[in-house]
């Protein structure tokens, strides 16, 4: 089954609907690129999916072994080169909440972090920035 159906709007705007769910997701080129930047440009998303994939792993493998990352925020820091222009790295900060995570819960929460489906899929040129903060 397809994943998803893209729509070009103009403007350098697109609508993806997933259709699966129904969720609709737009995007416009960023305004460094002639767009708008009214929405996430295609490559926000491409480096969003990295933190979500991140966080989604750690989740399960935290359910797996009794800890919790509710809570934990991540901010994505993409930066551009020229020439070809494309992404040259992200940059992955995970703010966790105020618990005691245990050295192996640490360890499952790197190791995750490294090994997600997304990071394990992009090209080895994206330089991949993992910052963990544990806040005790």
């Amino acid at each position: 089954m397809a994943t998803a159906k893209i729509t070009a709007l103009g403007g350098y705007r697109t609508k993806a609907i997933h259709l699966q769910s129904g969720t609709e997701i737009m995007t416009d080129a960023p305004v460094d690129n002639q767009g708008k930047g009214e929405n996430f440009s295609p490559t926000d998303l491409l480096s969003t999916s990295l933190g979500a994939c991140m966080i989604t792993i750690m989740d399960i493998a935290g359910k797996e072994h009794d800890f919790s990352i509710d809570g934990t925020e991540i901010i994505i820091t993409k930066i551009m080169v020229e020439n070809p222009r494309k992404v040259a790295e992200i940059i992955v900060e995970l703010n966790f909440p105020d618990v005691q995570y245990s050295i192996k819960a640490k360890k499952i929460i790197e190791f995750t972090s490294r090994n997600c489906p997304v990071a394990l899929s992009l090209h080895p040129d994206i330089k991949q920035t993992i910052i963990l903060n544990y806040h005790k």
